[in-house]
């Protein structure tokens, strides 16, 4: 979702390597480029001088660190800066004593505010909340029923009185349904328009003076960029808002709406919908965002996707299974089913430290589709050829009939069985600590699988080395290709 963003600001890094130390002439240029990053990715104007004035006086403030060089320093002060722009820290949902917590839903129609109150509610099942959905949106064909059934997707019930009935009534009774009935948290979805107008506003304090609610969230399409900052300014100034929920942040963004809305509304963003499934809603936190945007990664919410997903029991099976050469194509099904779970191949490798920008957005396409492939071709195995893949190695007739049944050539199913005897056998020696510095099991020899380029693990992104490794000089560079070490 940054990508974009994150390519202009890879370019402000190179104008300052190679050079001792950061000064008033040569950050010029670098900061010229991180104001053009910023612009682009449609963040609001006022953010953007702010910000570059910013960082300017931290830059030529900053004391020279030894052995760290002025690009890296650069860097630093930029994460910084974005941190503090986005709010500092994840702002947690109010939890009060006295439940139910209540929660009113406000936006403008087209959002995804209906789909975004379910995928709420979930979060906090998760978290072993108990809820009520409560749909107040009388206008919208179909919005009742729309919530109905993602209630009963997830499996939480819906309080409704019909499309006739009063939106401030049926929020009255919804909060006392949900009291009566000792739920924890109330989350109240109202009507959108089209744009915002007086109607709108009062129907929405209405219900606000009358169920008085713990939480006020907006929710804001990420893609109309900086207006989706000033969109949540006038709600505050008119309704008095205590957060927003960026929706679409998975779609085309440029980014600039999580780059404004702190700064231009005063109200922090809560969560952020990265996917049309229900489950597809992050807490926002600042520091992690800004990783994401200088390609960093975001190694704690790939933790919290697996955590979710992930049975540890049979991950320690797993384990043994890699150690001992037993990992079978039942197992790479199982994990292939589990990286699903978590998300797209193109999410999960954009949360790896220095993978956002190794692969394109065309090749990781292409994984995706060749491990539709391989999945087509394991289902048309036997569960003995599954479990011991050895069998497909000596055998033509065995890989021309799964050919046969899962639409394939005879060479695709081959090449599959040729790739997972290398991956099988990396992940082997991988586990024995065989091959030190390889962070990520199986991606280098899992690359062709994934109809991807193979790609060392743990490769830093373009421009970072770390804040205690400094780039080596040309003079040394030259040394060591005349001991032999070859150009590093």
């Amino acid at each position: 979702m940054f990508d974009a963003l994150a390519d202009r600001l890879e370019s402000a890094w190179k104008k300052l390597r190679g050079q001792d130390k950061i000064s008033e002439s040569n950050i010029q240029e670098a900061l010229r480029e991180v104001r053009r990053a910023l612009l682009e990715a449609d963040a609001n104007l006022q953010v953007v001088k702010d910000f570059v004035a910013e960082v300017q006086t931290k830059a030529l403030g900053a004391e020279v660190i030894a052995g760290v060089n002025p690009a890296q320093q650069f860097i630093k002060i930029v994460y910084d800066e974005l941190v503090a722009v986005m709010g500092e820290e994840n702002a947690p949902l109010a939890n009060v004593t006295t439940a139910p917590t209540i929660v009113l839903m406000a936006g403008l129609q087209g959002t995804g505010k209906t789909t975004a109150t379910a995928k709420l509610a979930l979060h906090l099942r998760k978290q072993d909340r108990s809820t009520l959905l409560v749909a107040t949106d009388v206008y919208r064909p179909a919005a009742i029923d729309q919530l109905i059934t993602l209630g009963k997707q997830i499996g939480v019930p819906v309080f409704e009185m019909g499309k006739d009935a009063d939106p401030v009534e049926i929020a009255r009774q919804g909060v006392e349904k949900a009291q009566a009935d000792g739920i924890d948290t109330v989350i109240i979805d109202t009507a959108g328009r089209l744009q915002i107008d007086e109607s709108m506003m009062a129907e929405l304090a209405q219900i606000k003076n009358t169920v008085t609610p713990h939480e006020v969230l907006l929710v804001v399409d990420a893609m109309t960029g900086q207006e989706a900052a000033n969109l949540t300014r006038t709600f505050h100034e008119q309704i008095g808002i205590t957060g927003a929920i960026l929706t679409k942040m998975d779609g085309d963004t440029r980014g600039g709406a999580a780059l404004s809305v702190r700064q231009i509304s005063g109200q922090p963003i809560k969560f952020i919908g990265v996917g049309e499934k229900v489950e597809a809603l992050q807490p926002f936190y600042p520091d992690r965002m800004a990783s994401r945007i200088l390609g960093m990664g975001d190694v704690l919410t790939l933790v919290e996707k697996a955590q979710e997903e992930v049975d540890f029991a049979e991950a320690e099976k797993l384990q043994e299974k890699i150690l001992t050469a037993k990992f079978d194509f039942t197992d790479f099904l199982k994990q292939t089913r589990l990286m699903k779970n978590m998300g797209s191949l193109a999410g999960i490798v954009k949360l790896l430290p220095g993978m956002g920008n190794k692969l394109s957005d065309e090749q990781l396409q292409q994984g995706e589709v060749q491990l539709k492939r391989s999945e087509a071709m394991i289902n048309s195995m036997t569960q003995e050829e599954r479990r011991n893949p050895d069998l497909l190695s000596g055998s033509p007739s065995r890989r021309r009939r799964i050919a046969k049944g899962s639409g394939y050539s005879l060479e695709d199913v081959s090449k599959l069985v040729s790739d997972f005897q290398k991956m099988r056998s990396l992940m082997q020696q991988m586990g024995q600590g065989q091959l030190p510095g390889m962070g990520m099991p199986g991606m280098g020899g899992m690359g062709g699988m994934f109809g991807a380029p193979s790609m060392g693990p743990g490769t830093p992104p373009p421009g970072w080395r770390g804040y205690n490794s400094p780039a080596p000089s040309k003079k040394k560079k030259k040394e060591k290709k005349k001991k032999g070490f070859g150009s590093l």
